[in-house]
């Protein structure tokens, strides 16, 4: 693997820990400000809203520029906005934080992930990708569990501005490493990057991103209080057991990459989506009892991104034959189909605890997964019609 592409796995290792460490530290946050835990819930929610406006919106507005001097502005404003949050006065101006940090999250891996495929042979597209996004995975192994202990020992405030000097650690890295020359494709008119939001094959990928991934959502951004609450873990415990969570996340990354290039993206998304409703559906069951929880999350872990490299993969093919002039755009909506799945997981997360109660989170979002699951058959179907069909009506753009 490419040295850039380790830069670019560097900068996502700060991006995850800023946008994962905030789910450990949601009772801490709560008790600070004065809110409710499901108020604490709107700082994923809103965060994951900016991320799906700087996906698309921001990427096609950055299309012209050299892809180094946009990386590095990228991880700048990372890092002011980190750096924001260690000193937001209130609730409100910690949201407005935020959401200028995720701006910067969705631009980063709209560009990244197609930045990641050409650096690569094709055949290693998903394992390239499954690379960058374990900058996330590692960290949920190192940077969460940290941050989470540090903003449980020397408070919520410190464990941005430790995460404001990991943004400029990655500035450095891409700085360093990153070619000042990478070729990128022409950004595409609006016209034709408008076609993308119209593409009904692409809305289906965005549909099934969205709902797979916010599924696991719905009980994840309260894991914290289901392992205080339920699971009886102390609250110095829950570091602990979110690093069991991120260690199995970083070796189910990295299998599901594997998996989507020895499989295919379709076939390796079935197996994963079913596992992963399945250990959800367990978490019903396990959560009252300490080592079966721990047990489940950890399993929960192995599946949980292992969707992420088949589902990038497959919009990045999609694009490249329904709207190839709008791959960089394509691929940015992708990202925030994965941030409003966050987004709306987090909200509906939230009207679950307040409402019915947090040990039903884990099996409404299990639903979730399977309707994604529905959605990746019918994914599938439509491929095996097109490539079945008449060579003619193959190099017409699909409207199945």
């Amino acid at each position: 693997m490419p040295l850039a592409l380790f830069a670019l796995t560097l900068s996502a290792f700060a991006i995850g820990t800023t946008e994962f460490v905030i789910v450990g530290l949601l009772p801490t946050v709560a008790t600070d400000l004065g809110i409710s835990l499901p108020s604490a819930g709107l700082l994923v929610s809103l965060y994951a809203l900016g991320v799906a406006v700087g996906a698309p919106l921001l990427t096609a507005l950055t299309g012209r520029l050299p892809r180094k001097q946009l990386l590095l502005g990228l991880m700048a404003l990372f890092t002011l906005g980190n750096l924001l949050a260690w000193q937001a006065p209130g609730y409100a101006s910690l949201i407005a934080a935020r959401v200028l940090t995720g701006l910067a999250h969705g631009v980063f891996f709209s560009i990244g992930s197609t930045l990641a495929t050409g650096l690569v042979p094709k055949e290693k597209a998903a394992s390239a990708i499954a690379t960058m996004f374990t900058g996330l995975t590692v960290a949920l192994v190192t940077g969460v569990p940290l941050g989470t202990f540090i903003g449980q020992h020397f408070g919520w405030r410190e464990t941005f501005l430790a995460v404001s000097a990991l943004g400029v650690l990655a500035f450095v890295g891409s700085w360093v490493f990153v070619p000042a020359n990478i070729r990128h494709a022409a950004p595409a008119s609006l016209a034709q990057q408008a076609r993308v939001l119209v593409e009904p094959r692409l809305l289906l990928v965005y549909a099934k991103t969205a709902i797979g991934y916010g599924g696991s959502f719905i009980p994840f951004t309260f894991l914290a209080p289901i392992l205080t609450e339920v699971s009886g873990f102390s609250t110095g415990a829950v570091g602990w057991v979110m690093l069991v969570y991120g260690v199995s996340v970083a070796a189910g990354n990295l299998w599901g990459g594997r998996l989507a290039d020895r499989l295919g993206p379709i076939p390796a998304l079935k197996i994963i989506f079913g596992l992963l409703a399945t250990v959800l559906l367990a978490l019903n069951f396990s959560a009252p009892h300490k080592w079966l929880a721990l047990i489940t999350v950890m399993a929960w872990g192995a599946v949980a991104f292992g969707n992420v490299p088949g589902l990038q993969v497959y919009v990045v093919k999609q694009a490249g034959r329904f709207t190839p002039q709008a791959v960089d755009v394509a691929s940015g909506l992708n990202i925030a189909a994965f941030n409003l799945g966050i987004a709306g997981a987090a909200w509906v997360g939230g009207l679950i605890v307040a409402h019915l109660g947090l040990m039903h989170t884990p099996w409404i979002g299990a639903l979730a997964v399977l309707l994604a699951l529905a959605l990746t058959y019918w994914s599938g179907a439509l491929d095996r019609r097109r490539d079945t069909a008449p060579l003619g009506s193959r190099l017409m753009p699909a409207r199945d």
